[in-house]
């Protein structure tokens, strides 16, 4: 069902966004250097997780398309989080129109195009070069696709693809971005959030194979990290208007005049928007008198939700913030040690064990978001390390890996090909920071060797299981050593199925668990005492992994 796909996938995306906020409010410099997109776009999309979390399990499309509009309408912070609450009520609107059980490629495009058609009519004065760039771009894309009637799944890994080249393009289309040596944030940021939904899509039921969208879109993604070295700009003057006014605005008159007052924001500021239909609407402008919009909005209706934000302030943080950075990155003073650790981590749990464990850089991805060659390459070089090992932790991230160890300069570099984060767990147990790279890498290859591996996570299409038993969409998955061995309707029952199945086939000692982002404690709790009564004799290492997509991961030893 086109309900659950969207259903599963958005709040994965919706987090890879998050993860990523930070780097981009750092590239923001249009329409002010405020340095806040990130932020907005992850808050936006947040509010509209909640909201469709709170669902009944049956929603259907347009029960959902529903809670996308009206938490993207509530939710949505700054001018690049309104943008996208249009961006996304235009396309959940589209996919309402689908008449199958699943998308097609002419659903999709057709989903996008209305997307366009809604972003475009809510922006007065569109800019090339920006989010809308994008939106536009993977649209006709979209067209080009459904012309050659090529498959959903192949029409998904082209658009990911399309987005990153057109956040590539950005710069030759907006002069601002080139002056400053990056692309559009808003429009990384949808590109971000486009491939986290995809390879979500991609990667629940797809667990064993790898990824068609791995070495394209991270292609298309280290092009855009090629032209991307954020700059300190001193001499930046800022927009005349200081302070991003925005707020939630009900009308009390059934004929509220949208365009008058629109007219009325943009002689007030700039970047003005107002959006939603009567009597609920989201007003966004950049104003140096706030305290007129306010009181002009204030006879026309009721107001809540203000924020008012000091562009400014948000500009100098910004400043400071890439300053502290480069500081960190570039300092060449202190010596080079003789062996770092690069490890890709899924989760904040996960990366903090790392670092406890002696990795020195830790990349952000996974399943459902992974890395470029460019990113893994630059955590190498930031080791500042004679001799590197790099941990993937993924099947689908080792390709990389290798691609990034071959293309080190002055740094010998290795690859340990762990499958899993838990693996490089054991692999950083035995390693040796003062020892050789050879004599690391073949310690931890033969540590990682003896791990047998385990996840549990939720099927968002109709698929099969090892022994052929029918997966659909909503089931929960049990994972053993990337086969799907266990199919049920809860976490619990199938995770300890799955580790049942494990301790027959070859009983262990030790049993490390890592809690993901949808697992609350008290569930994690109940999940322990549970393993604790079916095998007795297993020494439980529990964690916080927060991994997002899959609520319970493990291995025995």
């Amino acid at each position: 069902m086109i309900a659950n796909v969207v259903r599963n996938c958005f709040p994965v995306a919706a987090q890879v966004v998050a993860d990523k906020a930070d780097e981009i409010n750092k590239l923001n410099v249009f329409p002010v250097p405020d340095g806040d997109t990130g932020t907005n776009m992850s808050l936006t999309l947040g509010t509209v997780v909640k909201e469709v979390q709170a669902l009944p399990a049956d929603a259907s499309m347009e029960d959902i398309a529903e809670a996308i509009t009206h938490g993207s309408l509530m939710g949505a912070r700054g001018n690049s989080g309104v943008i996208t609450s249009q961006i996304l009520r235009g396309v959940a609107e589209g996919l309402v129109n689908a008449k199958g059980a699943q998308a097609t490629t002419s659903d999709i495009a057709a989903a996008l195009r209305n997307g366009v058609k809604v972003a475009f009519k809510a922006v007065r004065k569109p800019v090339e070069g920006t989010i809308l760039t994008v939106l536009k771009d993977i649209s006709t894309k979209a067209d080009q696709l459904e012309k050659a009637k090529v498959t959903p799944q192949e029409a998904l890994d082209a658009i990911v693809v399309e987005a990153y080249e057109s956040v590539a393009r950005t710069p030759d289309l907006l002069p601002v971005l080139k002056e400053n040596g990056v692309v559009d944030s808003g429009a990384f940021g949808l590109a971000t959030f486009i491939e986290g939904f995809v390879n979500a899509y991609n990667g629940k039921a797809g667990e064993v194979s790898d990824f068609k969208t791995t070495i394209d879109t991270g292609d298309a993604k280290a092009q855009v990290a090629n032209i991307v070295d954020i700059e300190i700009n001193e001499d930046w003057e800022g927009s005349e208007y200081r302070y991003c006014t925005e707020f939630l605005f009900h009308a009390e008159d059934p004929d509220f005049d949208e365009e008058a007052n629109l007219k009325y924001l943009a002689a007030s500021g700039d970047c003005e928007l107002l959006v939603g239909s009567n009597p609920d609407y989201k007003i966004h402008v950049h104003t140096n008198r706030p305290d007129r919009v306010l009181r002009h909005m204030l006879h026309r209706g009721q107001i809540f939700n203000v924020f008012v934000h000091n562009m400014d302030l948000e500009a100098q943080e910004r400043t400071e913030s890439i300053r502290e950075d480069k500081k960190n990155v570039t300092d060449s003073s202190a010596p080079r040690k003789p062996l770092g650790f690069v490890a890709v981590a899924a989760g904040s749990g996960q990366a903090e064990i790392l670092k406890s464990l002696g990795v020195d850089v830790i990349v952000s991805g996974g399943q459902t978001m992974n890395p470029s060659t460019a990113d893994i390459l630059e955590a190498i070089e930031n080791c500042n390390a004679e001799s590197v090992i790099v941990l993937p932790n993924n099947g689908n991230i080792r390709m990389a890996a290798e691609a990034a160890a071959g293309a080190c300069d002055g740094t010998v570099c290795a690859v340990v090909p762990t499958k899993t984060v838990l693996q490089a767990f054991s692999a950083m147990f035995v390693a040796d920071p003062e020892g050789g790279l050879d004599s690391n890498v073949k310690e931890m290859n033969e540590a990682i060797a003896g791990i047998r591996d385990g996840e549990v996570t939720t099927a968002v299409r109709d698929s099969s299981a090892a022994d052929g038993t029918p997966i659909h969409a909503g089931d929960v998955m049990g994972i053993e050593g990337g086969s799907i061995e266990v199919v049920g309707s809860d976490v619990e029952a199938v995770t300890i199925d799955v580790i049942n199945r494990m301790q027959e086939a070859e009983e262990g000692d030790t049993l490390t668990i890592l809690a993901g982002s949808d697992l609350d404690d008290e569930s994690f709790a109940h999940l322990i005492s549970a393993i604790e009564d079916a095998q007795p004799d297993l020494e439980i290492d529990s964690h916080r992994g927060e991994q997002p997509l899959y609520p319970v991961v493990f291995s025995i030893e």
